[in-house]
């Protein structure tokens, strides 16, 4: 299977429950929090959504031959893994796009940064009860995530597809208020992103994460509609590895990001995983840090 990559683009994610307990901080203590030249064994706690997906054990194999082990921390609740680093439960996490990243770190007043690109996903569209956008009947149901940041993508997606018509047009902050209902084919309900998939024998259509594709049992080419990840405007939804602002230049850290960028299985098992849907990213991580700040701005600015 051919990889895709792209050097400066854009992609998608999410959070509700610890999958198992969070208990202290890294075994590696000082060391993995220092310059990671210490030449010891170090272990690495990251936080994710999706701990059971294949390319994750590659990825801990991949490290343990660095000489780094890889405590994966499985969450089911985008809501969980941020305040979990801030709070020193984790090292890394590798779950959010920056646009996520920027909603909480404001809502927070917080100040993880990205310190490494993954890849960018479409959105999409999928329906267990339809074959065609064609057939979700006038007046339909809709799930859509309700985070901030998933929900405005979310909102776009379906103006996109003319199920929806949004009177600010659609925007990076575009919430259900917008929804010109006249004008629309169908009704939005917005729920835990975790739960959009799941609720699709209960509405006509759900625009589902793509954590949570594969898991519901979904095939990423059966989504009836979705986004182009390839667009200028997705760049807020790059894929990120997030730390603490005092661990940005972390080398074990930068060592980690480097192996998951680099190394073919682990890039091959991301693509196959996502469906041969992701855009690969090795986008700067200076360029990163431009994106957030700058959804920052536009989040402080529209408050």
């Amino acid at each position: 299977m051919a990889i895709r990559k792209r050097g400066v683009l854009a992609a998608s994610v999410t959070a509700l429950a610890l999958a198992g307990a969070l208990v202290g901080c890294s075994a590696s203590g000082g060391d993995a929090q220092g310059s990671g030249e210490s030449g010891a064994a170090e272990t690495v706690k990251i936080g994710v959504v999706g701990a059971s997906d294949p390319y994750w054990e590659t990825f801990t194999e991949a490290a343990a031959a660095e000489g780094i082990t890889v405590e994966l921390v499985d969450f089911t609740d985008y809501n969980q893994p941020n305040p979990a680093l801030s709070e020193g439960e984790l090292d890394l996490n590798q779950f959010q796009h920056i646009q996520y990243l920027a909603d909480y770190n404001v809502a927070n007043d917080d100040d993880l940064v990205a310190i490494g690109a993954t890849a960018i996903y479409p959105l999409g569209i999928f329906s267990t009860k339809h074959q065609d956008l064609a057939d979700i009947p006038k007046g339909g149901e809709v799930a859509v995530p309700s985070d901030p940041s998933n929900r405005a993508r979310a909102l776009n997606v379906l103006q996109a597809a003319k199920l929806i018509t949004l009177t600010d047009g659609g925007t990076l902050f575009s919430t259900p208020a917008e929804i010109d209902e006249a004008a629309s084919k169908v009704k939005v309900t917005e729920m835990d992103a975790s739960f959009t998939a799941t609720s699709l024998a209960d509405v006509d259509a759900a625009v589902v994460n793509n954590d949570f594709v594969t898991d519901a049992g979904l095939k990423f080419d059966e989504a009836l509609y979705q986004d182009d990840p390839e667009d200028e405007g997705a760049k807020y939804f790059i894929n990120i590895f997030a730390a603490k602002a005092a661990d940005k230049d972390n080398k074990t850290y930068q060592k980690l990001v480097e192996i998951y960028q680099t190394n073919e299985e682990v890039q091959a098992g991301v693509l196959e995983n996502s469906g041969g849907s992701a855009i690969l990213l090795q986008t700067p991580v200076s360029e990163l840090q431009e994106i957030l700040t700058d959804a920052h701005d536009q989040i402080k600015g529209n408050g």
